[in-house]
């Protein structure tokens, strides 16, 4: 691996790159050459918060969740054009090109991930209504419910060394889409490549000004500089999470601290399981895979391998004839599918507690088995070999179930029955994933209630899931990261969830008008507006929240349900027998629901071509009241919500309105309620 002049790395503090003057150096994890220097600058955080405060908070709010949303698309499309500058850099840190990848591009997937819950979920502004409203008096004069809001602060993201990239944009998109600038510490030694990365964010011109900042070396006393509108997310080891946890001013200013710790995360091989089972062959991988990408070092890697006693014997033998296959040395290498730990610090850190695993415990697989790394220098390198021990006595032994070496290793542990595998499991007093290996639906439906309450995410593997599994180890965007107990009991990802973490939730109180002049969305009850124009005739920028059409009544024949029946090939008793209709609650024939809503459609719907492009579906449909024979029914429409749309090159300029539907009988009982969404075209 050919190795230029060492990088002189910088911090971006308000608006300037800072650092000219070397630091510490940091050496690339495979021949142990320096690739960049730290800076001896000292940073201002003072500075650093008051500039996220004012034009990090400030540019972001001048963009609604629409717009940041796009902004987090094009930035990925930005970065991935320029990925392979950051493979190549990538290297030093000891990562393979399947290594890299997880970090690189599934770092830029999180932020198309994001980008889509943005364009999707959220509206256009820059207020969250959880609603619905609830009516707090009888008479509807007077209503409640929750709004969500940026907390005009700044998010403090504290991250651990081995995903540069991906624990960098993980916390940034959902930080960034919520409105709430970031200042971003990575971890020192992998420090290069993240510097790399924010230095392309920022070329992109993507970014608002102050958005996201970042620390090369020490945070200082930032921390001490935070107050009660701001937030601190850590990813590390669950000691340092326990310090910073109680910092003096974090519990002060009562600062949100989330936590997501490493932990000693178990997989089971199911007491159904034998070896010639296509299970079996999935959980040997699945181990496998787990000890060695990324060389062991994921907060998700699987520390503990659980076996029935039965099977220990087998599983030992395919792990180790599995590992002896594994070629570690330089990523640059053909061939190697093992790189490096992040540096000798972290090779020295692993040795040791693997030294205190041995202690009562064998050696199934290790260094003795031929370990010899590949490429020129590889010497000096912070190499590690995959390593497997067996705990015969795991119920007797605390070590094993204690003490993480983050690296390649993995303790196996036989079990007896199968609730002493859910024992041992709990015994990691909370971890952030568990993978059960099973094809006895009877197996997980018993293992998955117990398994959940210490663990933040439950992977279920056999034959049929295992053609389009995501794996044990890898956190998806829209599925919730973290764990309970020694897993830092906090939460990362989960889709929307994340951006609500950067959130601020209040209730409100007042009329249904003013809840829906502080909303953005009709509250029923609230005044409407009405007017001759049909609501369907205005454009997208036209129609106000509020604006309603009362409709035209019509009375429900016989000939109504006779002719919907026939149409809709539903001919349930309840609208056609009308003995057995009078034996129910109801006491005589109804009209089909689904016709009640048509028929609803047919009273507001304005034919004519217009504004209203399409109709794409209904949230919230309820039938309150049946509709009778003879019955007669009115709707009223009333414009609930709309989201601005950014222009497509394949589409005309559209927005989404979401409408207020209800539907009453004659005596003025709603017997239907929904919305009902449409795209709606802009003006030209």
């Amino acid at each position: 691996m050919n190795m230029p002049s060492p990088l002189q790395l910088q911090s971006f503090i308000a608006g300037r790159w800072l650092g000219g003057q070397p630091g510490q150096a940091l050496a690339s994890a495979v021949n142990g050459q320096p690739v960049a220097l730290t800076h001896a600058e000292t940073i201002d955080f003072g500075e650093a918060v008051q500039h996220a405060r004012r034009e990090g908070v400030s540019g972001l709010l001048a963009l609604d969740f629409q717009q940041r949303a796009a902004r987090l698309k094009a930035l990925a499309a930005y970065l991935n054009e320029r990925k392979e500058q950051l493979y190549t850099l990538s290297m030093h840190t000891g990562a393979t090109r399947t290594d890299s990848w997880i970090d690189i591009e599934g770092g830029t997937g999180t932020l198309y991930a994001y980008a889509s819950v943005g364009s999707n979920e959220l509206p256009s502004g820059n207020l969250v209504h959880e609603g619905p409203a609830v009516p707090l008096g009888k008479q509807n004069k007077f209503a409640g419910t929750h709004i969500l809001v940026p907390r005009g602060g700044v998010a403090v993201h504290i991250n651990a060394f081995n995903f540069p990239i991906w624990g960098l944009l993980e916390k940034f998109a959902p930080s960034f889409l919520a409105g709430m600038p970031c200042i971003a510490k990575p971890a020192t030694s992998t420090s290069f490549l993240t510097e790399a990365v924010v230095r392309l964010m920022h070329e992109s011109g993507l970014l608002p000004a102050g958005s996201l900042q970042l620390v090369i070396g020490s945070t200082g006393d930032l921390l001490d500089r935070l107050d009660g509108q701001d937030v601190v997310t850590f990813t590390g080891s669950a000691d340092t999470a326990a310090k910073l946890r109680v910092h003096p001013n974090l519990i002060r200013h009562s600062v949100p601290f989330n936590a997501e710790a490493d932990s000693l995360n178990c997989a089971i091989l199911g007491p159904d399981v034998t070896p010639d089972a296509p299970e079996f062959d999935l959980f040997v991988k699945e181990v496998v895979r787990e000890m060695t990408v990324k060389a062991g070092q994921k907060c998700t890697a699987i520390r503990r391998t659980l076996v029935p006693r039965a099977q220990l014997d087998a599983v030992a033998q395919a792990l180790k004839a599995r590992l002896a296959k594994v070629v570690v040395g330089d990523p640059s290498v053909e061939g190697v599918r093992m790189g490096a730990l992040a540096s000798r610090s972290q090779q020295a850190d692993v040795s040791e507690r693997v030294a205190r695993l041995l202690q009562g415990n064998q050696l199934v697989f290790g260094e003795r088995d031929g370990f010899r790394p590949v490429g020129e220098g590889v010497r000096e390198g912070a190499f590690f070999s995959p390593t497997l021990l067996l705990c015969e006595q795991p119920m007797t032994n605390d070590a094993v179930h204690d003490v993480e070496a983050f690296g390649p290793v993995s303790t196996l542990m036989p079990y007896g029955d199968f609730d002493e595998a859910l024992v041992l499991a709990a015994r990691g007093r909370g971890s952030l994933v568990a993978t059960l290996v099973t094809h006895s639906p009877q197996v997980a439906a018993q293992a998955v209630p117990r398994l959940a309450a210490w663990h933040g995410r439950l992977h279920v593997l056999d034959r049929e899931a295992a053609a389009e599994s995501t794996g044990h180890g890898s956190p998806l965007p829209l599925l919730k990261h973290g764990g309970p107990g020694r897993a830092g009991g906090g939460e990362e990802l989960g889709g929307l969830r994340a951006v609500k973490h950067y959130l601020q939730r209040a209730a409100v109180q007042g009329s249904p008008t003013m809840l829906t002049a502080i909303t953005g969305e009709y509250v029923r009850g609230g005044a409407v507006r009405e007017s001759e124009v049909h609501p369907f005739r205005r454009h997208f920028e036209d129609l106000q929240i509020g604006d309603s059409l009362l409709t035209h009544r019509r009375t429900v024949s016989e000939a109504d349900i006779v002719n919907f029946g026939g149409v809709s090939g539903d001919y349930f008793y309840m609208h056609f027998d009308e003995i057995a209709a009078k034996e129910t609650q109801f006491g005589q024939r109804i009209a089909h629901g689904y016709f009640v809503l048509s028929a609803a459609a047919g009273l507001f719907v304005s034919p004519a071509p217009g504004p209203v492009l399409a109709n794409y579906g209904l949230d919230t449909l309820r039938f309150v009241k049946p509709v009778a024979i003879g019955d007669t029914i009115q709707a009223r429409l009333t414009a609930k919500r709309k989201i601005d749309k950014a222009p497509r090159k394949d589409q005309a300029p559209q927005g989404v309105v979401a409408w207020d539907v209800q539907v009453m009988n004659q005596h003025g009982e709603l017997v239907a309620s929904y919305d009902i969404l449409t795209l709606v075209a802009k003006r030209g």
